[in-house]
């Protein structure tokens, strides 16, 4: 590399949180008092705004797009928001309420902060992220850097295969809306001293939510959908990752996915002090855990199995070499997200109106979908399932190109779908395609 050629904005703010994150690790009682300055640096800001463009997202209840930002000119709203930061003008405004329906009839709640709001949550995360960093615990894979969902499952995978017998399934009871502003804010101040940067957090906590253009404010919770809300989630359970290392680590072996998590136990008298353990731990931080989702599963029959982070987890009997049986942690996509995978499919060629796109079309929309659902499900034991789905997006291509081209039987297309599909190049679950 050339020594003498200037460093990027990137390069530069990747350098910020190296010099935080090395702080952070080699002090683990320093408290940072001065951050606001950095949260207004123009680079990271525009990294930060750099990294909302990317995620794409609605507008808030300003009703400003990042189409309007553009148009109006990227680096007028990055100096604006820079200048409201340093000359304290800048207020957050309400998130807006927005109800995403779920498949037994509810619906989970999302907020969708202005975009300027997200811009400024991102800043902040980039500086603070990698202060808490230092603090928490290789049980936490959510919403972190360099790690993953996948790392998770394998943990999972080689803690059940480790005589890890009985498993308990934990789900907290409307985490998002009940967390302690109060208690997350002197977890924040054990890291954190700059008042400036407090008083942002606090902001941001106290905006409340707009809905049907009122505006309700609460001491509890933090929206989900906000930039900031996956980090300030990891630094409230991490108190609970932290007394688990202390107390729980003989028990059971924990890995936390945000607000989801198991504990994997050799015994059931194990499995059953891990749940009053964890109940205990959760009264601190005046959570509940949900009655009927949290349970104690048994898998060493390999009857009962249960699902975590979009797989099924399942104990069954293999064999070795020498034909002696023993049991071995298989993981497959559970019934839930093949559901999900489905339904997306329909929800894109089901309607009337897909019938004027072009087959074309349709494999260049579904392939990356494909990949995708590829690249997280597949697992030495997932063949079937992915057969299944493979088969279920043939029929429903056939169909289909059966009612686009006003044939009343829908079956006689599939050979053309069958020639069609490898002249277009569509992706089939499986990792060979079938002939």
């Amino acid at each position: 590399m050339n020594a003498n050629r200037l460093t990027t904005p990137k390069e530069k703010v990747q350098q910020l949180r190296e010099k935080l994150g090395h702080a952070a690790e080699t002090n683990k009682r320093r408290r940072f008092h001065a951050l606001y300055d950095k949260v207004c640096r123009l680079d990271v800001l525009w990294e930060a705004w750099r990294s909302v463009r990317a995620n794409k997202g609605a507008a808030g209840v300003n009703g400003e797009t990042l189409a309007d930002i553009e148009k109006k000119g990227e680096s007028l709203f990055v100096e604006e928001c820079r200048e409201r930061l340093l000359q304290k003008r800048y207020r957050p405004q309400p998130v807006r309420r927005h109800y995403i329906p779920k498949k037994d009839g509810r619906k989970r709640p999302l907020g969708i902060p202005t975009i300027q709001d997200r811009v400024v949550q991102m800043a902040l995360k980039l500086v603070m992220e990698p202060i808490f960093e230092a603090d928490f615990q290789d049980c936490s894979f959510g919403f972190r850097p360099k790690r993953s969902a996948k790392q998770a499952l394998e943990r999972i995978r080689k803690a059940c295969n480790r005589k890890g017998n009985w498993v308990v399934d934990v789900d907290i009871q409307g985490f998002f809306d009940n967390l302690g502003q109060e208690k997350l804010m002197k977890l924040v101040e054990m890291r954190i001293s700059d008042r400036r940067v407090l008083k942002l957090i606090r902001q941001w906590l106290g905006a409340g939510v707009m809905e049907e253009g009122k505006v309700r404010r609460s001491d509890l919770g933090t929206p989900q959908g906000g930039v900031i809300s996956p980090l300030l989630a990891n630094i409230y359970l991490n108190y609970f990752d932290g007394l688990w290392e202390k107390h729980g680590k003989a028990v059971g072996a924990l890995t936390r996915y945000a607000d989801d998590f198991v504990v994997v136990c050799k015994t059931r008298k194990d499995a059953l002090h891990a749940h009053k353990l964890i109940q205990a731990i959760m009264a601190r931080l005046e959570l509940t855990l949900h009655p009927e989702k949290t349970r104690i599963v048994g898998l060493w029959t390999g009857e009962e199995g249960f699902d975590f982070l979009g797989m099924h987890h399942r104990k069954t009997k293999a064999e070795t070499g020498r034909s002696q049986v023993y049991y071995t942690t298989r993981q497959w996509l559970c019934k839930k997200a093949e559901m999900h995978i489905r339904e997306v499919v329909k929800e894109r060629l089901a309607p009337p109106s897909m019938r004027s796109a072009s087959f074309e079309e349709h494999v260049k929309w579904l392939n990356p979908k494909i990949q995708g659902w590829k690249n997280y499900y597949t697992t030495p034991y997932s063949t079937k399932w992915m057969a299944k789905l493979d088969w279920y997006i043939r029929q429903r291509l056939t169909k289909w190109y059966a009612k686009k081209r006003q044939r009343r039987r829908w079956r006689g297309s599939g050979n053309e779908i069958k020639i069609l599909s490898q002249v277009h190049g569509l992706k089939t679950l499986l990792k060979v395609a079938r002939a």
